[in-house]
């Protein structure tokens, strides 16, 4: 029997990716010896809201930039790592963004039940004026 709700899916992530993504370069840094490495992949830009719990009744709301990028895009660097950079042009600007989370979010989680997409959560470390 076929998995129509799977197909749909897949169909919907190839949707997203052609219509909804644009390129940007996903940057592992230089660490312990091994080179730095980088991809240039299709991605989604989304957002989260993380509510902290800041004790005594507070509460923190933070919000950060989601990429949506295809696992197989990122194959050759395995899973997102804490640290690790989106390079997004745009208007004539390079924004550089760390993947990470607040608190003791995990800094990436799977958007769809088949595990084919990551959404990476990021802050914003540097704008700069493309010459």
């Amino acid at each position: 029997m076929t998995d129509l709700l799977g197909a749909g899916l897949a169909w919907l992530d190839q949707q997203r990716e052609r219509f909804l993504a644009r390129p940007v370069i996903y940057r592992r840094p230089a660490v312990g010896g091994l080179p730095a490495q980088e991809v240039t992949v299709p991605a989604t830009v989304g957002r989260t809201v993380f509510r902290l719990e800041m004790g005594m009744g507070a509460v923190e709301r933070v919000e950060a930039r989601d990429y949506l990028i295809t696992a197989a895009h990122l194959v050759a660097l395995g899973l997102p790592q804490r640290g690790d950079r989106v390079v997004e042009e745009a208007g004539g600007q390079r924004h550089t963004y760390e993947v990470l989370a607040p608190g003791r979010e995990p800094p990436w989680r799977w958007s769809d039940p088949d595990r084919r997409t990551y959404r990476i959560h990021t802050k914003l470390l540097t704008t700069e004026t493309i010459p």
